[in-house]
């Protein structure tokens, strides 16, 4: 029993004055420790034993140190005691009178629940209800408090009350006390974030408490989730080392849970700390400790911090606003920027990488923001140095860079989006292993209510930064930040999947004459290509990454002379012309970064690529001319476009704007052209001949890249047998390139011509100008390998120069039959003549006679002449027409009848 009676050598304190005190603790049921009203800091205390009277000694754990030790057990009713005086005195105000002070400084007296002696006497309570007995040695007889007292202990055991009823000395009064749990995380699993019922025993600091454990008497260490405060550390040497507001925000919490009811939600175990939120009916303490400055948010905890950890910042930002404790000497990252400069509304102009972007403001400024608290992909150890003597380009050689470059430029390129600084990263030096970064403005970044952020880290496209905790330096949204970097670490996405990275194969064409005229005529037949504009060199030369073809190309805008950019040159500085910043910054405003549709024309020696460029219908060399930024080029005379070039730049000229402000039109002079005739050309190349059309059209293949042809279809069928399609898996598309099995059970290079249904698939060969309506069965991908990339497609389509074939149909069949009985499947040899409307038209000479096929046509009779008016060809022509008029004096076929080319004539199906 504990014994509050006092010792021989005590002395008797002076006249007993009455003294006042709030409860702070009650140390079992005959000893309390009391405080003073709180000034400055923490209060003074000091600990009052009941006189006369002793009460059960609470449970003691083994010293730690003493392996021998055991732990010590609740006496019956000690802890029935400790909770009678707890419940009735824990934050309430008591007065008391010292009778004895020890020695050793021990003091003893009487308490009374209130301000004055009318109150409560807790001495007698506590013997009225059975808890605590009387120490009768030595009673005094003048002494009315131990008289008073004796007789409460008699009628409380007459009553069988706490220790005097039935077994009241047995054990059924004593807890169970756990002071280990076996497995913390299971523990904690257990009781699935449910709020269970607890009694602070014990505050180490603000932030970590000793809870006793309801009604299983579990007694567990609990750290605040979400939050820490200031500490008492204790250094090698044994000193202890007390933070700046480590008492305060001791007190601060001791002051309103120590021995409170509460109730606690247990979160989360990690390295056996168990987690918490203590719920108390007057507030959430954590919130409360952050609001008045005592703690700060702690990244890694907060995380499992189940009331929302949106309260928890709001709350320490209302401290670090007001600098209280803590936040004293707090400085907010933006404090220096205006408000106009902290939250704006700006336009995507460019996206740099997976955390930067340059962005245009209302003054038409531009600056560069970077996504608060991200980081990009990066390669990371090994990887750094492989490869070294290949050029490294991030975008595409690092995994995932390009997946996330592409998000965020669907997402957000040419869109306004809410920008909200959150910190000015300042300018670092280089170091030993760091690049030089110049200084950053880090921000939020939304649009329609999305942030950026969020979103690339919840794809797996970007990771968090991991900051000290004194770093505050970090993004507004940093939890939400944290949370989907979780879901997407659980979910296995991007960067956390467990699959091998996607790789990007992207060829540069750009500068490489040799790949450049390969790819030339694949994407003058394609028409108009889709396209991503990369970089934008000046107003009409740009970067382009074509995605179907996987490639990227220098393209230069048709049609147009745009005002040149300065640059480097070997005999110096070329200096700009007027106006090539502004043709630049249109360009780069209208298409950076944007998908658009192009047309090549042709290429220059240099292997750049010349054509239109459309974006959302508008055509941009037409679009540069109407702002008055570039100038017509003599090449669009032949272009479709030419007429509105034409009356866009009399417009801007007439109103003398930009590049035509010092403009003065030319009084015109009369010039007379003289034009030299040109001499025909033959140069004879042979070709073998493969398809012959109804329209006596036909297709060839160049003798001279045979081999190589015949070396691709070897290769690319044995690989097909090694590795053969799926059946069924393809699924075609109009404009695509494929391979298809002939009627031979052969697989031939094709391209998809139509798709009336998956039986019916229309396709070209396009090695040698057949046609065939096939199942998409017989259809399967091209292998990359096998592209029109490594080897163009080899039937080019060509009509025969200097001849009009009949409309009437039996007289073509008949004409076809001859040319395909001929040359169909036989090398011959053919010269260029003239270009016509869809293809060129040639003249067909015999591999072995030399005989002209053509010419041996109208000296049959089976076709007309078309007569020509250039003046080189007008040789040739004549040969025609003196063979024609040789075989309508011989009556030959059509000319059977004699001339029936007459005005009356056409319903014979002839026509001059």
């Amino acid at each position: 029993m504990a014994s509050v009676s006092a010792p021989a050598q005590a002395a008797a304190a002076p006249a007993a004055s009455l003294q006042r005190g709030i409860v702070k603790m009650v140390l079992s049921g005959c000893a309390i420790i009391v405080r003073g009203q709180p000034r400055g800091g923490p209060p003074p205390e000091r600990q009052i034993n009941l006189s006369n009277i002793r009460a059960g000694a609470m449970a003691r754990r083994a010293a730690q140190a003493q392996p021998d030790s055991k732990d010590t057990p609740d006496e019956p009713y000690a802890f029935q005691a400790r909770e009678f005086l707890r419940k009735k005195l824990i934050g309430k105000e008591v007065c008391f009178t010292v009778e004895i002070k020890t020695a050793l400084g021990r003091e003893y007296g009487i308490v009374y629940l209130g301000r004055d002696t009318t109150g409560e006497n807790l001495a007698d309570s506590l013997v009225n209800e059975g808890f605590a007995t009387v120490r009768r040695e030595g009673i005094r007889g003048n002494n009315p408090d131990q008289a008073r007292l004796c007789e409460l202990e008699d009628q409380s055991r007459a009553s069988k009350k706490g220790l005097w009823s039935e077994g009241g000395g047995g054990t059924q009064s004593v807890r169970d006390l756990k002071y280990t749990i076996e497995n913390p995380r299971n523990f904690v699993d257990s009781l699935h974030q449910k709020p269970i019922n607890a009694i602070i025993e014990h505050v180490r600091d603000g932030s970590v408490v000793r809870a006793l454990l309801l009604p299983d008497y579990y007694l567990v260490t609990v750290m605040l989730s979400g939050v820490k405060c200031p500490t008492f550390k204790r250094e090698a040497d044994g000193t202890e080392f007390t933070e700046s507001f480590a008492a305060e925000a001791k007190f601060f919490t001791e002051s309103r849970l120590l021995q409170r009811d509460v109730q606690i939600i247990l979160e989360s175990c990690p390295n056996q700390i168990i987690l918490g939120t203590i719920m108390h009916p007057n507030g959430n303490i954590t919130e409360l400790l952050l609001k008045e400055g005592f703690a700060r948010c702690v990244d890694w905890s907060m995380a499992v911090y189940t009331q929302g950890a949106d309260k928890l910042r709001s709350a320490e930002k209302s401290a670090k606003e007001r600098k209280v404790r803590i936040w004293k000497d707090y400085v907010a990252p933006t404090a220096n920027m205006d408000q106009k400069d902290r939250q704006f509304v700006a336009k995507v102009m460019q996206v740099l990488n997976a955390d930067a972007m340059v962005v245009k403001l209302n003054s038409g400024e531009l600056k560069t923001i970077h996504l608060s608290s991200i980081r990009p992909p990066r390669i990371e150890g090994e990887e750094k140095n492989k490869d070294k003597d290949k050029r490294f380009r991030p975008l595409y050689d690092i995994p995932y860079m390009f997946e996330a470059r592409e998000f965020l430029r669907k997402k957000i390129i040419g869109k306004k989006v809410n920008v909200t600084v959150d910190y000015i990263r300042a300018a670092t030096g280089p170091g030993e292993s760091t690049p030089a970064f110049s200084e950053r403005t880090c921000a939020t970044v939304t649009i329609g209510g999305i942030n950026i952020a969020e979103a690339l880290v919840s794809k797996g496209l970007a990771t968090c930064i991991r900051y000290r905790q004194d770093d505050d330096q970090r993004s507004s949204h940093y939890d939400e930040l944290l949370a989907a970097e979780a879901r997407a670490i659980k979910n296995g996405k991007g960067l956390h999947s467990k699959k091998e990275a996607p790789i990007h194969r992207v060829a540069d064409i750009s500068g490489d004459t040799q790949k450049a005229k390969q790819f030339l005529p694949f994407l003058q037949r394609a028409g108009r290509s889709e396209a991503v504009v990369e970089y934008v060199f000046s107003g009409s030369r740009l970067k382009l990454y074509m995605p179907k073809e996987t490639c990227l190309i220098t393209f230069l805008l048709a049609g147009i002379e745009c005002p040149r950019s300065s640059r480097n040159m070997p005999g110096g500085t070329q200096v700009a012309e007027p106006f090539s910043e502004e043709a630049m910054l249109f360009t780069k405003e209208l298409v950076l970064q944007r998908e658009v549709e192009v047309e090549v024309e042709s290429m220059d020696k240099a292997g750049n690529f010349i054509g239109w460029l459309h974006i959302e219908g508008l055509n941009l060399s037409i679009a540069l001319v109407e702002g008055a930024l570039s100038k017509i080029h003599f090449t669009a005379e032949r272009s479709n476009y030419y007429k509105t070039l034409v009356s866009a730049e009399e417009a801007c000229r007439e109103r003398k704007e930009k590049i035509w402000a010092n403009y003065e039109e030319k009084p015109v002079e009369e010039v007379v052209y003289v034009t030299e005739e040109k001499e025909r050309v033959a140069n004879y190349r042979p070709v073998f001949v493969t398809e012959i059309c109804d329209t006596l059209h036909f297709y060839t293949q160049d003798v001279e890249t045979g081999s190589q042809l015949e070396s691709l279809m070897e290769t690319m069928r044995a690989e097909i047998a090694a590795q053969p399609p799926v059946e069924g898996s393809y699924a075609p598309r109009r404009g695509d390139y494929c391979i298809a099995k002939f009627a031979d059970d052969e697989w031939y290079r094709a391209r998809v011509e139509k798709v009336e249904s998956p039986a019916k698939v229309h396709v070209f060969y396009i090695d040698y100008g057949n046609r065939e309506v096939v199942s998409s069965t017989r259809l399967a991908a091209i292998p990359p390998a096998f592209s029109t990339r490594t080897l163009p497609a080899q039937a080019t389509e060509h009509a025969l120069a200097y001849i009009q074939v009949p409309l009437d149909e039996d007289v073509r069949a008949d004409v076809v039959d001859c040319v395909v009985r001929d040359i169909q499947n036989s090398q011959c040899l053919m010269n260029v003549e003239y270009s016509g409307a869809s293809c060129p038209h040639v003249t067909i000479q015999f591999g072995d006679t030399k005989d002209d096929v053509g010419l041996g046509l109208v000296k049959e009779g089976m076709v007309m002449v078309d007569v020509r008016k250039e003046k080189h060809l007008k040789k040739m022509v004549t040969e025609y027409l003196n063979s024609q008029e040789s075989a309508k004096s011989a009556r030959l076929n059509i000319w059977r009848y004699g001339d029936f080319r007459a005005d009356d004539a056409d319903e014979f199906g002839y026509r001059r």
